[in-house]
């Protein structure tokens, strides 16, 4: 199931996706989101969208990466990774794209659900 999800405070959905699903997963503001990822991004001497960098600041909060299994690598969806996982909340990327799965919704500004998944974050600790 596909839910629309843009914090952002000027309602602009390019460029940010990263800051969207992670606000969305942790339950911070947008705002708190950017800055957290522009510091993280300073730190490590690079873009805060760099998929380095978010994944430094998701592992920072106890956040663990896993790689979509090879038995179809390009035909995994978001939407059969939404469908298998109805609870947690996952931050998956995608060639050029993140998003938010929460409880087998997936949170976008839009419907990514046909889109490839690559590999996922979910939260290992509490």
């Amino acid at each position: 199931m596909y839910s629309y999800y843009n914090p952002s405070p000027y309602g602009k959905n390019v460029g940010d996706c990263t800051v969207r699903a992670i606000s969305k997963a942790t339950g911070k503001d947008w705002g708190e989101t950017y800055l957290a990822l522009a510091i993280q991004g300073y730190l490590d001497g690079d873009m805060p969208s760099a998929n380095a960098v978010w994944g430094s600041y998701l592992h920072s909060l106890g956040y663990r990466r896993y790689i979509v299994p090879d038995t179809c690598p390009l035909c995994y969806t978001v939407g059969q990774f939404a469908d298998e996982h109805p609870a947690g909340t996952y931050i998956l990327a995608l060639s050029g794209h993140v998003v938010c799965v929460q409880d087998g919704t997936i949170f976008d500004s839009w419907d990514s659900s046909n889109e490839t998944v690559i590999y996922f974050w979910v939260k290992e600790t509490e």
